[in-house]
């Protein structure tokens, strides 16, 4: 069983979906015992770091994710889900959960497209994610291959050896992290097509060593 990490942060309808239509059984749940029990978990999100942290210390989440991860539970972030496994977060000045060292950035308006326009914040739509890191979960990403983004924040770990895959947005930021049996993603795999279902059944069939 896969419990799909209930916080009151959204999108985990659309996770829990995507797990349906791969075969795995999953659960939606902010039980920690049943979050406990669960074979493997995934912590999905969007919204704000402050708020995040605050639904997840309420509901005594916030210690659980840390001690499952120091358990060796193989562990998916999405999104905000990423993001609030760093130390700190710019936004609203947040301290997260710090299994990763390092901090979550807001995009700078003054970055530039490649034509030289200035971004949009949020960065919002396709792109693609260029693998720094050979990892079991990315097994069978092609160069072309694009995953589904929306965000303004982005994570930005102390140690390039937590760096997995990186994209271009104004600059090169990571948007896929990990540390042993956690792996994360700044982007949507279960809204991202045929790449993203591929990426979560890789997680679904992950070994961590």
């Amino acid at each position: 069983m896969i419990a799909v990490i209930d916080y009151e942060a959204g999108n985990l309808t659309s996770v829990s979906r995507a797990l349906d239509y791969l075969g795995y059984p999953n659960t939606v749940t902010g039980d920690p015992a049943a979050i406990s029990r669960a074979e493997r978990v995934i912590f999905p999100g969007v919204g704000s770091a402050g708020a995040a942290m605050e639904s997840l210390k309420r509901l005594g989440l916030h210690t659980l994710i840390r001690s499952l991860w120091q358990e060796g539970k193989p562990i998916l972030g999405i999104c905000l889900g990423t993001q609030i496994i760093l130390g700190h977060s710019e936004e609203h000045d947040t301290a997260c959960l710090g299994i990763i060292d390092g901090n979550v950035r807001m995009f700078d308006s003054a970055d530039r497209e490649d034509d030289g326009s200035p971004i949009k914040i949020p960065h919002m739509g396709w792109n693609r994610v260029s693998v720094k890191k050979d990892h079991p979960v990315l097994a069978g990403l092609k160069h072309d291959d694009e995953f589904y983004f929306v965000h303004s924040y982005y994570p930005d770990p102390v140690s390039a050896d937590q760096v997995i895959g990186t994209t271009c947005y104004g600059r090169e930021f990571a948007s896929v992290i990990g540390s042993d049996n956690l792996l994360a993603t700044q982007f949507h795999p279960e809204k991202s097509g045929r790449a993203g279902l591929n990426l979560l059944k890789n997680f679904c069939e992950w070994k961590p060593c």
